[in-house]
Formats: structure tokens, sequence, C-alpha cells
């Protein structure tokens, strides 16, 4: 196999774990789970801002995120901030495509049938499926905006930072760069989704308060931090892997290459 077809699939196989798992946090993202209550934990009862006192109550997504997080950071090591933007548009295009889709599927009229198939709960309540469906599927539109301008702002941060540190710590401390990167983009990331579809969208009736927004902010970024360390081993695995499929010279000029044409915010 020629050199620059490992480069190709190198970017191919990474795009797709990146859109994948992108994809499927937004729209398993409708669910919120119990860290605690999951680890057979109590719950955590943390004193934030003001009154408020918080669980890691989560979205689901969070769960694929971190894999995000570092397929984002492999792609910046190789292929530079243009691979990183290229499958950053590209996945954003194709999120707002899914939620289109599943938008107009929802229009459909259900077929009567559907409607009585498995619509009974555990206990044997009656429910509706289309009703439930649409619930599970669709999530408000200012949860997507927020989601998504969180998304963007915080790849393009993280690809800044981490080249900023590149050329700080240069080919070493590979897990400086990769997690420093991480954990202020993510800072930012928590606090812009949450801000927009919560705040600033939001209906009066339920909007938020500015010190709610931060307490729950606060709290998402301690998982997200926490996480980030967390996944640094499997940061250098895949880079290792990396390395040993592209060979160990062709991998430092593809790095080398990726530092150079770096340069910027945008």
């Amino acid at each position: 196999m020629k050199t620059i077809d490992k480069k190709t699939n190198l970017f191919i196989i990474l795009s797709g774990i990146f859109l994948t798992n992108a994809l499927l946090a937004e729209l398993v993202g409708i669910k919120i789970f119990s860290l605690e209550s999951s680890f057979g934990f109590n719950p955590a009862q943390i004193k934030m801002l003001g009154d408020w006192v918080l669980d890691f109550n989560l979205t689901a997504g969070v769960v694929l995120w971190p894999v995000v997080f570092v397929t984002t950071d492999i792609i910046n090591e190789y292929f530079g901030k243009e691979g990183v933007k290229r499958i950053t548009f590209l996945t954003i295009i194709f999120i707002t495509y899914s939620f289109l889709i599943v938008a107009a599927v929802t229009w459909l009229e259900p077929a009567q049938f559907w409607l009585q198939v498995n619509g009974k709960d555990d206990q044997g309540n009656p429910f509706n499926m289309d009703f439930a469906f649409n619930k599970v599927f669709l999530q408000g539109a200012r949860i997507i905006v927020g989601s998504l301008a969180a998304f963007l702002i915080g790849q393009l941060l993280d690809v800044f930072v981490f080249h900023w540190l590149r050329k700080i710590t240069g080919s070493k401390l590979l897990w400086v760069r990769a997690t420093g990167s991480t954990l202020i983009s993510q800072l930012v990331d928590s606090f812009v989704v949450l801000f927009i579809a919560f705040y600033f969208l939001a209906p009066a009736d339920t909007r938020w308060t500015a010190t709610q927004v931060v307490s729950v902010g606060l709290i998402n970024y301690i998982y997200k931090f926490f996480v980030a360390i967390v996944m640094t081993p499997i940061l250098y695995l895949a880079h290792y892997l990396i390395d040993n499929y592209l060979g160990r010279d062709k991998a430092e000029e593809m790095m080398e290459t990726a530092a150079e044409s770096s340069e910027g915010f945008l």
C-alpha cells in the first residue's frame, strides 16, 4: 500500500469515528442520567453558586463526546487545523441534515396498528407510541442551535490552543497540548450551549437564571475535566498505533507539516 493511500485511509477512518460519535451524541443527548446512581453511589449534592445544590445529572451524550475530543486531538496532530475544520463543518452539516429528516418524519401520520404495537409500559399502562417517538427524537430547536454553536466554537478553540501549546512543547509532551486544548475548549463549550439554549433563546417562563446556567455549567465541566485526564492513555495508544501504521518517518513529517500550516484561530 502506498504511503499516500495510508494517509487518506487514516483521515477517512478518523473522520468516520468523529462523525459517527458526534451524531450519536446529539441523538442520545435527550436522555439525562444520574452518574452517581449508575455506579451505585448517592447523589453528590454539591453546593454551587447561590442556593443551588446539584448532582451529576448529565446528558447521555457525554458518554460519546470524549471519543470526539480524542479524535479531534489525533486529527489535529496529523492533519492540522484544516483537517479539523473540514470534518467539523461536515459534521455540523450532517447533524443539521439528520435533525431535519427526523423533524420531517415526525410530521408523517402514524399507522393505526403501529400505535397499538407495544403500546404499554411494564406496568401495563397504555401510552401513545407516536407521541413517545416524537418526544424521544425531537429536541428543542434552541438546544440544537446551542449545541452546534458550542461544538463549532469549541472545535476552533481546541485546534488553536493545541497548536499554540505545540509551539511551546515541540513534538514532545503530547498530553500537555491534547489535554490542555480539550480542557480550555470544553470550558467554553460547557457554558455556550447552556447560555444559548436555556438563557438567551429560552421562553421567559422557562428561562434559567445566569446563576443557574453557571452552576450547571460548572458541574458539566468538572465531569469533562475528569474524563479528559482519564482519556490521556487512550490518546497515547492511538498515537502509537498510527505511527506504526504510517511509519515513524512519515508520521513525523505529517505532524510537522500540520503544525506549520495551523497558524491563527480561523
